[in-house]
């Protein structure tokens, strides 16, 4: 007889083995409602990109739909940079970046969906039924919480951050870099921002202790033993700032280092003016993000190696035809032809290297930039894919993306962002469109209706929030340059300022001038090593106390990766988001098991929905128009701490701050 079952038990106690093939996949229903709440989402993702807000970008974000890095791309060429991207291009290299990865699913598809070994290893927690239902519970907590969102998403901004001591010491620099939420320490700080708490609540003990941990580590122990002992003359910078700074603790004057006509990097006029300097917050949180991917390999290795191996063996077993498991006997539609993959991945590609070598070379990238990217994510799908089926963790490509095409083509930023931008929506997006077709698989939706709905839903959420992003950067005045808009003003874009920080360091200067060989920052590349050789302590001391169960429980990857948003959106949230989670552990998820398990992650996304609602309502009616709200102390979206952002190097003279 057939094995009648999954080899995985998670799959067996969650997936039905039945299949009705009578049921129609494609309806009335699908072609209504699917490209309306397809074009909704992408709207609302597209809108939150460009708000200060970034919890509300997230909210969305098990609908699997994305912010397309293309926008960015395009919205920092604009405002930074001065120059305006053909239509065309843009449309092109969005659609083109998406597109290539559902090409490359293709090829990883055996591995992947049909393999019934791709399975998390972690545990599926049984969720009870209660007297009241999840969805009343997602009302509940989404109506009773829309009320308090007006409060810091409209009338209070200033609840986003609260820095208690900058209130007593007004004009002391030190004094507000120690209490600074958004560009300090932030000791005393917190935030009152439901959308900044909620989210604590879909996150496990481990994965909080692990990020805390590093957090801790870095803003505590490293940074402020750098910043006074003026490693790499800190203390002529900010403490924490995304900007980018000269000799002189001046704001880099990008503009005197680039040449205007193409964009590309002028080396005799940076050796006029100055070499590139960051903020120590800044640079030890780029080191933490070298750690991080260096740990994630080396975790990956240790402690999933064995069993990813015993996976792979059952691919290749000679046998594996006779004990294939039910899902892949029932699944008797016929799969997606290999000639659909090589037709969009042939067309994508020809597409892509279009609109990089056509229109004037306006996204300086060659075409083997392309290719090489394709390489890039060939290479790096399947282990990720592995690692994200089999562990539940991933790996970007975001770090090497940038070092690699940094090191290869430096002094043009816009190829180093465009590289960056088909390096990680190649892998990203066909680990997305493999883990739908996993679902579907399971669900026993036919393979080609799966296909045809993912490509539809992708092409409408491209062309909406490209749209959307060509109506906003035309629209607002000033958008994302903070210094120019008025008072609560929530269009400061802080990730796109990021992004924009690092097309200079990766791309317009280049790696080799900043970091290794001939850089101020060499040093850096040393945290590489660290991430590497931490999870083998990790592992060494689960082997010799495998009795402490809490060591496994160590995640080296979460502990470096939970710091790179800290220069962006500051500390005052992760200390409300830390505390939330910790207490929110010890009294409901140990005292209320049941409860948690049936509602925690249905309160967590009520919680959060009513800040889509509230600040998609509040910006389409008030924000538009120029209201932000009225004005008195509590509008300013900062934390009140001006001089948090000053240098302390004697003689340096910065406007609004004091000179030591």
């Amino acid at each position: 007889d057939e094995i009648n079952d999954s080899p995985i038990e998670q799959v067996r106690l969650t997936i039905p083995i039945t299949d009705d093939p009578t049921l129609p996949t494609f309806t009335f229903r699908t072609w209504v409602l699917g490209p309306i709440t397809c074009g909704a989402l992408a709207f609302v993702q597209q809108f939150f990109d460009y708000r200060q807000n970034p919890i509300a970008v997230s909210i969305l974000a098990t609908t699997g739909l994305e912010v397309p890095f293309g926008t960015t791309v395009m919205g920092i060429r604009r405002i930074f940079y001065h120059k305006y991207l053909n239509f065309w291009i843009g449309l092109l290299m969005i659609m083109t970046s998406q597109i290539l990865g559902y090409g490359f699913a293709g090829i990883f598809m055996k591995f992947l969906v049909y393999n019934p070994y791709m399975w998390s290893l972690h545990e599926v927690e049984e969720r009870p039924k209660r007297g009241i239902t999840k969805l009343q519970i997602f009302v509940m907590a989404t109506v009773a919480s829309f009320a308090y969102a007006s409060l810091p998403g409209y009338l209070f901004p200033s609840l986003g951050a609260l820095s208690v001591i900058c209130w007593f010491w007004k004009n002391s620099v030190i004094a507000q870099q120690i209490g600074s939420g958004r560009h300090g320490l932030g000791v005393g700080s917190f935030s009152l921002d439901l959308s900044a708490i909620s989210g604590a609540l879909v996150f496990p003990l481990s994965t909080v202790v692990s990020l805390s941990i590093g957090t801790l580590l870095l803003l505590y122990v490293i940074n402020p033993i750098a910043y006074w002992t003026n490693s790499n003359n800190a203390r002529l910078f900010p403490f924490s700032s995304t900007q980018l700074f000269n000799q002189s603790g001046q704001v880099y004057n990008v503009s005197k280092v680039i040449n205007d006509n193409d964009l590309t990097f002028n080396q005799k006029a940076y050796e006029e003016y100055s070499k590139l300097y960051m903020s120590v917050l800044f640079l030890f949180s780029v080191g933490f993000d070298f750690a991080c991917l260096s740990a994630s390999l080396s975790l990956f290795l240790l402690f999933h190696g064995r069993e990813v191996w015993q996976q792979f063996k059952h691919e290749y077993d000679s046998s594996r035809k006779s004990t294939e498991d039910v899902h892949n006997r029932l699944m008797k539609y016929k799969r997606v032809p290999q000639w659909w993959f090589l037709t969009i991945l042939i067309s994508a590609i020809g597409l892509a290297i279009l609109s990089c070598e056509g229109f004037g070379k306006q996204l300086q990238l060659p075409y083997w930039g392309i290719l090489l990217a394709c390489l890039l994510a060939l290479i790096f799908i399947l282990p990720v894919g592995v690692l994200q089926a089999t562990t539940g963790q991933t790996l970007s490509l975001n770090v090497i993306s940038e070092l690699l095409i940094g090191y290869i083509y430096p002094g043009r930023p816009i190829a180093n962002m465009v590289f960056k931008l088909y390096g990680l929506n190649i892998q990203s997006y066909a680990l997305e469109f493999i883990s739908e077709l996993k679902m579907a698989h399971y669900m026993k939706i036919a393979p080609k209706s799966m296909f045809i709905a993912q490509i539809t839903g992708t092409i409408i959420s491209s062309l909406v929030g490209y749209a959307t992003s060509w109506w906003l950067l035309s629209s607002v005045e000033n958008i994302c340059v903070p210094e120019r808009l008025p008072k609560g003003s929530p269009w400061t874009c802080p990730g796109m300022n990021y992004t924009y920080a690092a097309s200079i360091v990766w791309g317009a200067i280049g790696p080799q001038r900043i970091y290794f060989p001939n850089g101020q920052y060499s040093k850096q590349f040393y945290f590489f090593l660290i991430g590497l050789i931490s999870p083998l302590i990790i592992w060494g001391a689960s082997k010799f106390l495998p009795e402490k169960e809490w060591i496994k429980n160590i995640n080296i990857s979460n502990l470096f990766g939970g710091t790179s948003s800290l220069p962006v959106y500051g500390v005052a949230n992760f200390w409300s988001w830390t505390i939330v989670r910790i207490l929110y552990n010890l009294v409901v998820y140990r005292n209320y098991k049941d409860w948690w398990a049936s509602y925690n992650y249905v309160l967590a996304y009520g919680l959060d929905m009513r800040v889509a609602f509230l600040s998609l309502l509040t910006s389409l009616t008030l924000g538009l128009n120029g209201i932000y709200g009225v004005d008195w102390w509590g509008l300013d979206i900062g934390d009140h701490c001006p001089l948090a952002q000053c240098p302390t190097a004697p003689g340096i003279s910065v406007e609004g701050c004091p000179t030591f």
